[in-house]
């Protein structure tokens, strides 16, 4: 900027709602999210993590009748970066959150 001139403005924000930005933590709450979007936004954390050399992460899907658990535990199955999966213990969400652990990244 040179002296005189106005600032520049801040970044536009994306024009769609389909883009948000979200932190990346070790446990990620689904209940935030539709139902559609659950797949593509479980699968794209959990490749985030597995990029930031993380192994274990809970995810959060609630008890309900276990419509999400299962839809969860279906696309970790597929993933072939998922080392394996399990209903959490007690103190972490019992079966109301899955852990995973992811395979060491190859980068």
């Amino acid at each position: 900027m040179r002296a005189g001139e106005p600032p520049a403005p801040p970044p536009a924000e994306p024009e769609d709602d389909s883009y948000v930005a979200l932190p990346i933590e070790d446990a990620l709450d689904l209940h935030a999210f539709a139902p559609a979007d659950i797949p593509s936004v479980v699968e794209e954390y959990l490749r985030e993590c597995r990029i930031r050399g993380w192994r274990e992460v809970r995810l959060i899907h609630g008890k309900g009748i276990g419509v999400q658990r299962r839809r969860v535990q279906a696309l970790l199955a597929r993933l072939d970066f998922v080392e394996r999966y399990a209903d959490a213990p007690p103190g972490r969400g019992h079966w109301g959150a899955t852990l995973v652990w992811l395979k060491a990244s190859d980068s």
